[in-house]
């Protein structure tokens, strides 16, 4: 009998082990077996993810992100988990998160159904709406007024694949180009190599605001979607993306995120001190009341 007891006990204690082995496959075990994290962050997305003075990652979404790695070390039991970062662009963030270089991709990345094919997303982090900056002078008002003009947007975005569809559905006649990065595709504006950059609004409000003329640019009151933006990480990946989530909905239910909005938002941010002056939009304040992952548009409406 003793030795039945003994056996089942073993038994229960291999079950419980395994079951703590299953629940660290995946990115979970990368992380633990590494002794690391390694953080995917961009160069020019203000005030999302970007480098300061000193050629440091910082920003709202890396913000973010800094919670969850606090996240993942409770989760691990490893509080001096090593926290490794990873330069990014629109074009090579989405394979560089398949094929394992990055763990977390910390910037401004949509949210939609197509790319939940290829990857996963967190917690809705931002709600923004595609739309253009021109200059005043070129008197851009509509849509319209972009046929057969040439336009910008940056290369792997949901942005030129929008405005792409756009122009053959209308008929618009635009000479559509690609630019490696935002500030390229920004500059391409303000030397007249392009009349208008296709973008998120609120990077385009990042961009005009740290120009030699900020006046000298209008974003349209005309928005061509609805982006919600989402932390990237991989997919069929349940138990990383649990703490994942669950860091990202404490962060929500504490009101920390408030501080954290207003910080980088509502207050000058560096490295030109420049104030955004944006406030928290309603489809986001429904976000932090009801967390969501959804790629759908229509639940950000």
């Amino acid at each position: 009998m003793k030795h039945a007891a003994s056996s089942l006990a073993i038994l229960v204690l291999a079950a419980a082990a395994s079951g703590q082995a299953a629940a660290q496959e995946g990115t979970l075990k990368k992380i633990r077996d590494s002794g690391a994290i390694t953080i995917g962050h961009r160069d020019a997305s203000v005030p999302f993810s970007y480098y300061d003075d000193k050629q440091r990652p910082i920003g709202y979404a890396m913000d973010l992100c800094a919670r969850i790695v606090e996240g993942v070390k409770a989760e691990l039991k490893l509080p001096n988990l090593k926290v490794n970062y990873q330069l990014v662009t629109s074009a090579n963030r989405i394979p560089l998160m398949a094929n394992g270089t990055i763990d977390l991709e910390c910037g401004s990345t949509t949210n939609n159904l197509d790319r939940q094919k290829q990857v996963a997303f967190t917690i809705t982090h931002f709600v923004t709406a595609n739309r253009w900056i021109a200059k005043r002078t070129s008197k851009i008002g509509k849509l319209e007024d972009l046929k057969g003009k040439t336009i910008v947007s940056t290369a792997g975005t949901t942005n030129i694949k929008q405005i792409t569809e756009i122009n053959g559905q209308k008929s618009l006649g635009m000479n559509i180009i690609s630019a490696n990065g935002h500030p390229e595709a920004f500059q391409m504006v303000e030397t007249g190599r392009a009349v208008a950059f296709v973008m998120d609004d609120i990077l385009l409000y990042g961009l005009a605001a740290q120009s030699r003329s900020p006046k000298d640019y209008e974003i349209s009151k005309e928005a061509l979607s609805v982006e919600p933006y989402g932390i990237m990480l991989r997919r069929d990946d349940a138990a990383f993306k649990k703490v994942v989530d669950n860091a990202m909905v404490q962060t929500y239910k504490s009101g920390a995120i408030n501080a954290i909005y207003d910080k980088w938002f509502q207050k000058p941010v560096p490295p030109k001190n420049v104030n955004l002056n944006v406030p928290m939009s309603e489809p986001f304040r429904k976000v932090i009341k009801n967390p969501t992952d959804s790629g759908d548009p229509k639940d950000y409406q």
